[in-house]
């Protein structure tokens, strides 16, 4: 880490040399603790992030069938094949991502004015509010706009979160990039496990709360921040001086900091930028696509009748086992790093083409239970895998003066991909479960 003395005029050259060298022992030992805090706080960060997120999908089930019964009727009729919803848990999926969908498309062009702080005090508000709003609710509209609130934070912290990295050096984009595989295991399984336990949905959703809780712990007490992060201070209260101390994205931990300053960025190069990143955000979108109309669109068809476990026990279950294989693709990129995405999307809409026949022609029953586990362990694998590896190879091609915005544009395609996979899987459900 750079070090800098000054010499106030009231002490000699020597003077200063030997304060110097009193302190330079430390330093090492030091720069090593806050890195791993940073580590660490990057880590919680992403699990706090996408927790009330994935809560409200595990629970999408539950939302809509135990619902007061003028609001929600479920469709127990002998006429369909399917044991269904009247409204398909797509539905829940956009009101969890569509918020998101406008923030990312909209945040890179004004997002840099607002400071960080105070984006994250929002994602920490908005998520208490998810909890307390879906779990007090009696009426499936009013839990959407819960739903909708856990999307705005998870949208928010996202496109904040991803920025964050580029004032810190390259291994917290994976540290990151764990914490919200994390999020997705520790969110279902939770939920799974309150539920499993006796708990009722409402009051698994109260236990959460304390997790909008660990998130302001991990942004304003864990993280050490560099001085030149503008926490808490509008651009128009710094200079571009002050921001020439980010650290890049590029190398390791004994990477030095970007000297120099930085001129503003002009629409021109953020297109270029833009034109650049494609190449990895298609591929991206189309992975997330696949794999969140088989999650929303697929996983409520997907139903083994004659056995233990309740419908609504099964789908926690499916939810559970992919973030449990998103959790350990994610945690990966250390020990295995993809260059090309679109290998990855190949074999993720492989996977949707497969379990949309399953569903079409009820030849699922017959793979078993534990082979569609295995089948959703792996969509995870794919899914986790695509995420990783598109933001870590951003954040080794990326110019150092760049990374902020390019890091913070690329989180759009997996919630567009989501977002289009939604709007398909609600009239492929009712299809389905218009079936006699």
């Amino acid at each position: 880490m750079e070090r800098r003395g000054i010499n106030t005029g009231g002490s000699s050259g020597s003077d200063w040399e030997e304060e110097a060298d009193d302190d330079a022992t430390p330093e090492p030992q030091t720069q090593h603790r806050s890195h791993w805090r940073n580590l660490s706080a990057f880590w919680l960060l992403g699990l706090c992030n996408n927790f009330a997120y994935v809560v409200m999908l595990s629970a999408a089930h539950d939302i809509l069938r135990t619902e007061t019964n003028q609001t929600v009727q479920v469709n127990v009729t002998n006429s369909s094949q399917y044991d269904c919803n009247e409204i398909s848990t797509a539905a829940v999926l956009l009101a969890d991502i569509l918020p998101t969908l406008v923030i990312k498309l909209s945040a890179p062009l004004y997002i840099h004015q607002i400071p960080y702080s105070y984006r994250v005090s929002l994602c920490i508000v908005t998520a208490a509010a998810s909890f307390l709003i879906v779990s007090f609710s009696a009426d499936v509209a009013v839990s959407l706009l819960g739903v909708v609130f856990a999307s705005v934070s998870s949208g928010v912290g996202e496109i904040t979160f991803l920025s964050l990295t580029a004032f810190f050096y390259s291994d917290v984009v994976s540290c990151w990039s764990s914490g919200t595989g994390g999020a997705g295991i520790l969110g279902a399984l939770s939920y799974l496990g309150l539920t499993a336990a006796g708990l009722s949905p409402r009051t698994s959703l109260l236990v959460m709360l304390v997790v909008p809780a660990l998130l302001l712990v991990s942004y304003f007490v864990l993280l050490l921040p560099p001085s030149s992060l503008p926490r808490w201070t509008f651009p128009s209260s710094y200079t571009s001086a002050d921001r020439s101390h980010q650290r890049p994205l590029l190398d390791g931990p004994s990477s030095p900091r970007v000297s120099g300053t930085r001129p503003p960025q002009t629409m021109a190069d953020k297109w270029r930028i833009v034109k650049s990143l494609l190449k990895y955000m298609l591929p991206l979108s189309l992975v997330y696509f696949a794999e969140y109309f088989i999650n929303q669109g697929l996983y409520e068809l997907i139903y083994f009748p004659n056995i233990k476990m309740s419908h609504s026990m099964q789908y926690r279950w499916y939810q559970m086992l992919y973030q449990a294989g998103v959790f350990i693709s994610r945690s990966s990129v250390q020990c295995f790093k993809i260059r090309h995405i679109w290998v990855l999307a190949c074999l993720q809409c492989g996977l949707a083409i497969f379990l949309l026949v399953g569903v079409a022609y009820l030849f699922l029953p017959s793979v078993t239970l534990p082979g569609i586990f295995l089948i959703i362990i792996l969509e995870g694998l794919l899914g986790g895998a695509a995420y990783v590896n598109t933001f870590n190879n951003i954040a080794i091609e990326s110019k150092p003066e760049e990374q902020e915005f390019a890091m913070s544009v690329a989180c759009v395609s997996d919630t567009l991909g989501i977002s289009l996979s939604g709007a398909i899987a609600i009239p492929v459900h009712n299809y389905f479960c218009r079936l006699s």
